[in-house]
């Protein structure tokens, strides 16, 4: 775009697509003095009272004057941002710098008077409030700090866009005119109102997406076979509740009709709304069709045709292009590449899928990026028999394809408060955002269990399709966020549905106590041993003998399940040994009514042999919940223990505006008791750990911890000190940071409390001296090259010299050993007290965000990857938990008889590094090695500090749909 000499370049950065209050799309941009024609058409299509709020008087048309005013912008002191959909604007909001007297002016002025205008067919739909997120962060970036407002006061919708956004502010009342001002950083109550906003508009676009009252499918042919055709098809015999319409342009003018359905020969010959349109037609008609549906009012697509970005850069540009195309209609996709999408709700029956049988309803949500995968999925919870059952069924299912838009954080919105769904269910292949999946992850445990399998994690690369920015964390590490998150992580789609089933229809353990019964010694024993490598604590088996009747199993686990010393219960069985064997029907009858009579705990069955067994236990299984009584509240789901919901972002004061009253309670209880069977014992006790591990989250994040204050701390200090060094460096504005010399990173780290033991170079046998007189013996003598650093196993450490003989004799050693001392860089330093060797490093990935990790030094630790991460800010409940995370904590806790170490002063230290990186997003990354920690306190031997510039938007920042 060209920009007049007095304008600086055009921010394309400001760009972005949101998703508004009714799950329709619209693109935020800068307004260009080539949007003149389209300021002056958006304006004739304002009302006059409209008008009048914005200018306060009769203002019918804009003059030339005006056009020139609101259309040239310098994007520092003037700045114009436009809401479009179709390419027309719909809202424009506007600042303009002033000083202390409401005069124009520019920096170091801080203020800015801001004013929106919205189109009356769009007021309501929440567009005012996603600009102001937005004008509101492009401020922040050029240096402005407040906002001011004058509203006239009878426009009370505008005055509500203010006063909602959750920031604190003034109000003032002079010759007829409402001013609002207020501070424009983000605050806990804003940010808490900004996702309540994100979640409720993208749960919506979901939702018109799930519950369409009219489908189209494009591409039907005339005679069976071909995806158009099967998604028909799938969608007729599903018994879709809604309007039903057949498009394809090669149909004959006087074809009515396909199967009863009526054919259209294009979307504009229906004389009614579409509300989806399920796309099957090779990939170079899409974008006509995308155009079609534009034009008559489509909210979402479903578009199955391959030939995007899993072909390669050519096809990968043309999905950018669809999601540009299909987002200037306001509207969203899934897909391209999709198998589809299925709700099995009576009042909707959608089988917009290529799956061709409507799964069973249930309470499973399902998602999937992998059409193989989802069909699996589909299937193994379709199954009663010969595999893996369970009492349950499907509520929802998203197959995303290439997920070019709708994505599984678009997912976690809708079920995060659908009540149809309990469990959910993911397959993954790419993570396009770690940072808010762990978010919504976070909220959405909270209420249902989330489980998780990752495919293509040891490829190094995205699967072809997927556009997804790359993280620089290993798998391993995001993993491990992710689980902090609630995540339920599996390996395989078997334990995916094994782990998906017990969580569906049992109750949440108390804790890991397990008592196991049956009537095979044999799979006893086996289930004992399963339960401990699952980290349960079983108790001794009960074997009831191969003879045992169903009365004695259902005797059995009813004492087992009233022993309050057991808090769950696995049943192994075999086919009954002896005469007048029982059936299959009988012995499930009687584990129901046992498990019916204490329902506090849960059940899993191990069986072998038993196919009609597992079919029996799962036909009582619930798809609708038990209606309350008349006057009550729905049941909830039992549990042997209270799990209070996770707290989510909470405005002080009460509950953000805009947000949902509460979030949704935990699931109600099945109308009879399912119990889930599994061929294997280990699979029923993997799926029961992973369960007890849910409940113990559960229980342990409904108090998240605080991040203490700390007296002693500098930020001030701290910030000059990190200003100075980005201006002095030439590299301030690579991501990566440049890393800072010895003395100002000791400098830095101090003002946060954090000391870091004196090193002294020593590049000769006298300046080792020198050093050791200033220090004080004992010390050590350390060689600081790349090839020897922290690698005492080399020898390149020498520790405890209590004189000048030995040091010199200890210098002449390294020399000998490993070269001149130029290649050694040797430092000297008092020696430490004895203690445990650890590591503590920081690092902001653009993708997830801050991380803090710690681990025991050493060569043992890397190479098992016994390092434990937690996003920063870190908490002191955080801290606790990652000192104990680590497979080789013991040794902090006095293992083998050895004096335990202070992990008080560790966690200190943990949240000072924490609090440093938290407050100064410029410290891209810190490594503390090693931290020796010993019986009474700690030392930090070794430091480095890496700074750059932060990027101009973060997490705080507005909402925004990922950019192509």
């Amino acid at each position: 775009m060209q920009n007049p000499p007095d304008q600086h370049e055009y921010p394309s950065h400001w760009e972005a697509d949101v998703v508004l209050r009714d799950g329709g799309t619209a693109r935020i941009r800068p307004i260009t003095v080539e949007d003149a024609d389209r300021l002056v058409s958006f304006y004739e299509h304002v009302s006059d009272e409209s008008k009048y709020y914005r200018f306060f008087a009769p203002y019918p048309k804009l003059s030339d004057k005006d056009v020139h005013r609101f259309t040239h912008h310098d994007f520092v002191d003037r700045v114009g941002l436009a809401a479009t959909v179709g390419g027309e604007f719909i809202a424009t909001v506007r600042y303009d710098r002033i000083d202390a007297h409401g005069r124009s002016a520019s920096a170091p002025a801080d203020e800015a008077e801001v004013a929106f205008l919205v189109q009356d067919a769009h007021q309501g739909r929440g567009v005012a409030s996603a600009m102001l997120e937005h004008i509101a962060a492009v401020a922040r970036e050029r240096d402005i700090r407040r906002f001011a407002a004058e509203v006239l006061p009878a426009n009370t919708k505008m005055i509500k866009v203010f006063t909602d956004a959750g920031y604190q502010q003034k109000r003032s009342f002079e010759d007829g005119v409402v001013r609002l001002e207020f501070a424009i950083e983000p605050t806990e109550a804003s940010v808490a109102v900004q996702r309540a906003r994100e979640q409720r508009a993208e749960a919506r676009s979901v939702q018109r997406l799930l519950r369409p009252g009219s489908v189209a499918v494009v591409g039907v042919g005339r005679a069976p076979g071909g995806a158009g055709r099967a998604l028909l098809d799938n969608l007729v015999s599903a018994g879709f509740t809604g309007d039903l319409y057949a498009v394809n342009k090669a149909f004959p003018e006087d074809l009515a009709e396909i199967d009863s359905v009526p054919a259209h020969r294009s979307l504009s010959d229906i004389g009614a709304g579409v509300d989806l349109v399920v796309v099957a037609v090779p990939a170079e008609r899409v974008p006509e069709v995308v155009d079609e549906c534009g034009a008559h009012g489509v909210q979402g697509l479903v578009v199955v045709s391959a030939g995007y970005a899993d072909l390669g850069e050519e096809g990968r540009e043309r999905q950018r292009d669809l999601v540009r195309q299909v987002r200037s209609y306001g509207m969203r996709l899934i897909g391209p590449n999709a198998f589809g999408i299925v709700n099995t709700s009576a009042a909707t029956r959608l089988n917009a899928s290529l799956a061709p049988g409507l799964p069973r309803p249930g309470r499973v949500g399902m998602f999937a990026q992998s059409g193989a995968i989802g069909i699996a999925l589909l299937s193994r919870l379709h199954r009663r028999g010969g595999g893996v059952t369970g009492a349950t069924g499907v509520s929802t299912f998203v197959s995303a394809g290439n997920r070019a838009d709708v994505s599984g954080n678009d997912v976690l919105q809708y079920w995060y408060d659908d009540p149809d769904t309990d469990v959910a269910l993911m397959y993954l292949e790419s993570i396009g955002n770690p940072r808010k999946f762990a978010r919504l992850a976070r909220r959405t445990a909270a209420t249902k269990p989330l489980v998780v399998v990752q495919g293509a994690r040891h490829r190094g690369v995205s699967p072809l399709g997927h556009a997804v920015p790359a993280t620089r964390l290993p798998h391993a590490t995001v993993a491990d966020l992710l689980r902090q998150a609630g995540v339920l992580r599996v390996d395989t789609i078997t334990e995916l549905v094994d782990v998906g089933l017990m969580l569906a229809g049992q109750p949440l353990p108390a804790g890991p106590r397990v008592a196991i019964l049956g009537n095979s010694e044999s799979l006893g024993l086996l289930t004992y041993d399963a339960c401990l490598s699952e980290g349960l604590r079983p108790l001794g088996p009960l074997d009831l003998g191969t003879a045992a009747t169903p009365a004695e199993f259902q005797d059995a686990l009813g004492r087992a399940l009233a022993d309050r010393a057991c808090d769950a219960v696995i049943v192994t069985a075999i086919p009954r040994v002896g005469e007048g064997g029982s059936s299959d029907e009988e012995l499930a009858g009687a584990l129901r009514a046992a498990a019916a009579a204490h329902p506090g705990k849960p059940v899993a069955v191990a069986h072998v042999e038993l196919g009609g067994l597992a079919e029996a236990l799962a036909q009582a299984s619930a798809t609708v919940r038990r209606p309350p009584a008349a006057g009550t509240a729905p049941a909830p789901r039992p549990a042997a223990v209270p799990l209070p919901a996770v707290p989510v972002a909470p405005v002080p004061g009460g509950s953000a505006p805009g947000a949902p009253d509460a979030p949704p309670g935990p699931a109600a209880a099945p109308t009879a008791v399912g119990i889930p069977a599994y061929p294997a014992t280990e699979r029923a006790v993997r799926a029961l750990g992973e369960a007890v591990k849910y409940a113990q989250w559960r229980r342990e994040a409904a108090d998240p911890g605080r991040v203490p204050e700390f007296d002693g701390i500098d930020s001030t200090a701290a910030a000059e000190l990190i200003t100075t060094q980005l201006d002095a460096s030439t590299t301030a504005d690579d991501p990566r940071g440049f890393a800072l010399p010895d003395d100002p990173a000791r400098a830095l780290l101090a003002h946060y409390g954090i000391a870091v033991h004196a090193t002294l170079p020593a590049d000769h046998p006298d300046e080792a001296v020198a050093a050791a007189q200033l220090l004080g013996y004992p010390v050590a003598l350390k060689a600081t090259a790349p090839h020897l650093r922290h690698r005492a196993d080399l020898g390149g450490v020498r520790l405890d010299l209590a004189d000048e003989d030995q040091l010199r004799r200890a210098y002449a050693e390294l020399a000998e050993s490993f070269g001149a001392p130029r290649e050694l860089r040797p430092v000297v330093q008092a020696m430490a007290p004895r203690g445990v060797d650890t590591v503590v490093r920081t690092v902001i990935d653009p993708i997830v965000g801050a991380v803090l990790s710690f681990g025991l030094a050493g060569a043992a630790s890397e190479l098992l990857g016994d390092t434990a991460h937690r996003l920063i800010p870190v908490t002191d409940r955080d801290a606790r938990s990652v000192v104990r995370a680590i497979r080789t904590a013991p040794v902090l806790f006095g293992w083998r008889g050895s004096a335990p170490a202070d992990t008080a002063a560790l966690e200190d230290l943990l949240l000072r590094v924490s609090l440093l990186v938290d407050e100064h997003p410029e410290v891209v990354g810190i490594t503390l090695e090693p931290v020796v920690v010993a019986e009474y306190g700690l030392s930090v031997l070794g430091a480095s500090v890496r700074l750059a510039r932060p990027p101009a938007r973060d997490d705080l920042g507005p909402r925004t749909l990922p950019a192509y």
